[in-house]
């Protein structure tokens, strides 16, 4: 019955809105004449009944007064009530006076006016009192005790959408809001009864009553200060805790409370939303043919989400893991089934394969996202790490030379400045690379930011199956400190970035404040609902080789300049010459084929002069304690 009354809601809005128009025009015409009309007005009242059928169910409908969902009836709803009324009585009183002339009695107009929309608007606002009041009360056996954390509009948004819809299964017992001025209120009848702190005690008060099952943040734009504290004091109430996305995840244009989740530790960063100039983007990406190399990596394959949206004539997926590169080819073909995407298997590694693709599909932008990246793995890898983020990069930049490629934007690292370690130096000389192209046609550009969110092999995803298994969270050292950022704004900003490049810039995005790794991993455990260092041991097991205590953004050199977005920045420092590059990196090409890994080494101090090792690489190591061992 319910399915059937939804199905054709607007003809019973119809047929309730004839009644109204007659019920209210005899009322009307009753009141005038003390419930008593004359045999000579019948006529009258007869002839106006249809004028005022025809003229009034016109203009509602014009006004559209049979859409919308009177559960949810506001202050809008009541304008465009009050102003169809008005026009459809100004409507049927010009229509009909010019009829009956003046002996219709003209009372009876601004009576009809007032009962109509007494009618038409009390109707609407009497199915939101049921809702809101009967039906919820009818319901609220079973439903969960919520209180809400943060009486702003979000958590008025929340409250209204919660009281309309019991199916929801919440029942919000009271507010919390850490603002003094806000303290003894309400809203809609709910009670604000203390602050993020007061939790614990106004849970033990509810305990015996209606007990309070969660807590739900409704902070979209706190900071990470701000809702770690929210965080902590819930925890401190023992209650599970739920949140609302951030500002810019609300505009996906979903309800509220449909967007209601578990809080992440994204949300502890505290970052605001990415405001992009989307036009420019547009403009480098649509109807163009785009390559993004190690599409099925991380950042790959968020660049390859990211630019779909923008509708390039095809968009060419390259990656040399097969299982991938298939995840990243069907979940595209399956949110944009018109996008021409193009899944290619291929290594960086192998020239002829990038130069066949490139030249293949026509590529007017590439975005260079392949590139090993695991410190302490690449320290004993050394060959390998040459041979991709140096050789492989190289082969990329000289295949988009080659095919006349219009723009080159390569993803970098801020462990590229004053490398430590093989990863950053290896990513060092990939940047000297991109920027020695001052001569080409081709706009080359790099992007340098830290650690993004979850990405493959990162320390989120570490801590979670840490934290999954019991523990215990492993962190290297208690003062180990990152540049942290989502996967979602960081790719945003390389996008953005693409747009400015005029040749041989790297662009260093704004990353905010480094975190403590040891605080990141605590709120991790308090996020699992665990207690740290009680429930779940932190352990430090010292620095791994090639790491560092703190990153940096700017190595020694290079100056800080300005773009139109204040969480991009240029930095600028003297280009390597073009001949002595080559013939550098030529000199480590051969190391790699000898298999020489003291000859590669050489050759990043050489191309990296401000490069200094902490720790000799493993295999360099391990083959000196061996000739040791063989000596004595």
């Amino acid at each position: 019955m319910k399915s059937f009354f939804i199905r054709y809601r607007r003809w019973f809005i119809s047929l309730w809105e004839v009644a109204v128009i007659l019920v209210t025009l005899v009322t009307a015409f009753l009141l005038r004449f003390d419930f008593s009309i004359p045999r000579s007005e019948m006529p009258q009242l007869q002839r106006a009944l249809w004028i005022a059928l025809l003229v009034k169910m016109i203009v509602f409908n014009r006004a559209e007064l049979d859409r919308g969902w009177w559960r949810f009836a506001g202050i809008p709803d009541l304008v465009r009530v009050v102003a169809a009324n008005v026009i459809a009585s100004l409507a049927f009183a010009l229509v009909n006076n010019a009829i009956a002339g003046p002996a219709f009695p003209r009372s009876v107009y601004f009576i009809d006016f007032l009962l109509c929309f007494l009618a038409t608007a009390g109707g609407r606002f009497c199915v939101r009192l049921y809702h809101e009041t009967v039906s919820r009360e009818l319901s609220k056996p079973g439903r969960k005790g919520l209180l809400i954390y943060g009486a702003g509009r979000a958590g008025l948004t929340l409250l209204k959408e919660i009281q309309a819809k019991p199916s929801l299964g919440y029942e919000v017992l009271g507010l919390l809001d850490d603002a003094p001025a806000k303290r003894h209120g309400s809203l809609l009848g709910v009670p604000l009864l203390g602050t993020g702190r007061d939790a614990a005690r106004i849970v033990e008060r509810f305990k015996y009553s209606h007990p309070v099952e969660e807590i739900l943040i409704a902070m979209p734009a706190a900071t990470g200060h701000q809702m770690q504290e929210a965080l902590a004091n819930s925890r401190a109430a023992g209650i599970p805790c739920k949140t609302i996305p951030g500002v810019s995840e609300l505009l996906s244009g979903k309800v509220l409370s449909g967007q209601i989740r578990n809080v992440e530790i994204g949300d502890l960063l505290g970052r605001e939303p990415v405001q992009l100039d989307e036009s420019r983007i547009s403009s480098t990406i649509a109807r163009r043919s785009i390559l993004v190399t190690g599409a099925g990596g991380s950042i790959g394959s968020e660049l390859c989400r990211q630019v779909a949206r923008f509708e390039p004539d095809v968009l060419v997926a390259l990656d040399q893991s097969e299982s991938e590169l298939f995840k990243i080819d069907l979940e595209l073909r399956r949110k944009y089934p018109s996008l021409n995407v193009v899944a290619e298997l291929g290594d960086i590694r192998d020239y002829p394969r990038v130069d066949e693709v490139i030249r293949q599909h026509a590529v007017d932008s590439i975005f260079h996202a392949a590139a090993y990246k695991h410190v302490p793995m690449l320290q004993s890898q050394i060959l390998e790490a040459a041979r991709n983020n140096i050789l492989g990069t190289r082969n990329v930049v000289r295949a988009a030379e080659r095919n006349g490629v219009s723009d080159f934007l390569m993803i970098s690292s801020d462990k590229a400045v004053n490398p430590i370690n093989v990863m950053g130096a290896s990513k060092r000389v990939a940047e000297l690379i991109v920027s020695s192209r001052t001569q080409a046609k081709t706009k080359f550009v790099s992007v340098r930011f830290g650690n993004v969110l979850g990405s493959n092999g990162s320390v989120v995803p570490l801590f979670q199956e840490q934290i999954a298994s019991g523990g215990p969270v492993t962190v290297t050292h208690p003062e180990m400190r990152r540049y942290f950022m989502t996967i979602s704004e960081a790719v945003q900003l390389v996008l953005q970035a693409s747009t400015m490049g005029k040749g041989s810039e790297i662009f260093v995005l704004d990353m905010g404040e480094p975190i403590r790794i040891a605080d990141l991993a605590r709120n991790m455990i308090r996020l699992s609902g665990r207690i740290p260092d009680e429930e779940i041991e932190i352990r430090y097991t010292g620095l791994r080789p090639g790491e560092k205590l703190f990153e940096e953004l700017v190595t020694d050199g290079e100056s800080i300049l300005p773009t139109f977005h204040s969480k991009i920045k240029i930095f600028q420092g003297v280009r390597a010459n073009g001949d002595w590059l080559d013939k550098t990196i030529a000199a480590l090409e051969i190391a790699v084929k000898l298999r020489d890994e003291n000859g590669v080494v050489t050759q990043l101090q050489h191309l990296v002069p401000e490069y200094r090792p902490e720790t000799v690489p493993q295999p360099l190591r391990l083959r000196e304690a061996s000739r040791a061992a063989g000596g004595r």
